[in-house]
């Protein structure tokens, strides 16, 4: 039985951190019947997640105990528990729910690390810290979210507004973004502003899977008494209807949604807008400790997906298009009035 304990104590020091980085870097390059381990592992103790599973012996923790349990806990949302006894660290069980600021360690793919912290809110996602990468560490910048013009998407995924959101809060374009760029066959979702129709003026007409009216399932879901939120059966539907809309993205050509989360079409063709010029330029930031702002030519981001939404931005500064690669990348593109351009945010790192 573990004592109560302080918040300091809960946090684990520089010798648990290397010790958890170790294990799970060695975890990463091994194979359990040909699949590569994906794993996410908490420190912290069983009496602070009270409707977890306890093993009746602990497991050690080492690369091969982790890989062989790990295929159990490869769904979304479950997490080995590790804990330590003096200076070993052991693994005790699987758990859901997670405390504040909880350290969390993710197996993505070999070689491919996340540490991330735990925000104690039911929304779905994490802050992620760092990103470790073979030989490469990549610190987020928390502080990315500060400059000017910054989108609220980007300040939702650094966690700024965590602390002033309510615990039903849900942000609709990051579990958007997560399931677009989840797929993997790329995709370009275009926001508008809800009752415009100015947007029409940068696609190409008629479009071949324009919807009649508008669907509105996503929408109505979150239009529900936020009470409502917590419970399992909304989460679903709401996880679903999500995954609708980004499998849309799927299909070649922009899906295209309004700022209330209402469908319009689907397999959209952007085109440049009458009498205005093509775009030229465009500002590159990521939120990586150590990174600089870029001014780049918009070829440079990408293929003709990355193009196209640049220059929809460049004609419709009201709207936003998130951009994902099949590669993994992720761009967020967004007029810029402090800088009198598009500013395309890379956040590919806050995602994983």
């Amino acid at each position: 039985m573990v004592s109560h304990l302080t918040a300091s104590e809960e946090l684990p020091d520089v010798d648990v951190i290397e010790a958890m980085i170790h294990a799970a870097f060695w975890t990463s390059l091994r194979r359990e019947e040909g699949h590569t381990p994906k794993v996410s592992l908490a420190f912290v103790p069983p009496t602070l997640t009270p409707t977890a599973m306890i093993f009746d012996r602990p497991i050690s923790f080492e690369a091969l105990p982790l890989t062989r349990v790990g295929v159990a806990v490869e769904r979304p949302g479950l997490h080995l528990g590790v804990w330590r006894e003096g200076d070993e660290l052991f693994v005790w069980g699987a758990t859901r729910t997670l405390p504040p600021c909880c350290f969390v360690l993710e197996v993505i793919a070999p070689g491919l690390l996340i540490i991330k912290q735990s925000r104690g809110e039911d929304s779905g996602k994490f802050i992620n810290v760092a990103v470790l990468e073979a030989d490469q560490i990549k610190v987020i910048d928390q502080q990315a979210a500060t400059v000017p013009d910054c989108p609220a998407l980007l300040t939702s995924l650094l966690g700024l507004e965590s602390q002033f959101a309510s615990s039903h809060s849900v942000n609709v374009l990051i579990q958007l973004a997560v399931s677009t760029r989840a797929h993997g066959r790329g995709g370009t979702l275009l926001v508008v502003p809800t009752g415009a129709e100015k947007w029409r003026q940068s696609i190409l007409a008629p479009i071949t899977y324009s919807v009649a009216p508008a669907f509105s399932g996503l929408a109505d879901l979150m239009q529900q008494d936020p009470n409502e939120r917590p419970r399992s059966r909304w989460r679903d539907a709401l996880r679903q209807a999500v995954d609708a809309i980004a499998g849309l993205t799927a299909v070649d050509g922009a899906t295209i949604i309004t700022d209330r989360y209402e469908l319009l079409a689907f397999g959209a063709k952007i085109v440049r807008r009458t009498e205005r010029p093509l775009i030229d330029k465009v500002i590159v930031t990521e939120p990586i400790e150590g990174a600089s702002a870029m001014i780049i030519e918009p070829a440079q981001l990408g293929g003709t997906r990355h193009l196209s939404a640049a220059q929809f931005v460049h004609d419709q500064q009201d709207a936003i298009a998130l951009v994902a690669s099949q590669d993994g990348r992720f761009t967020v593109f967004a007029w810029s009035p402090c800088e009198g351009m598009v500013h395309a945010h890379r956040i590919e790192t806050l995602l994983l």
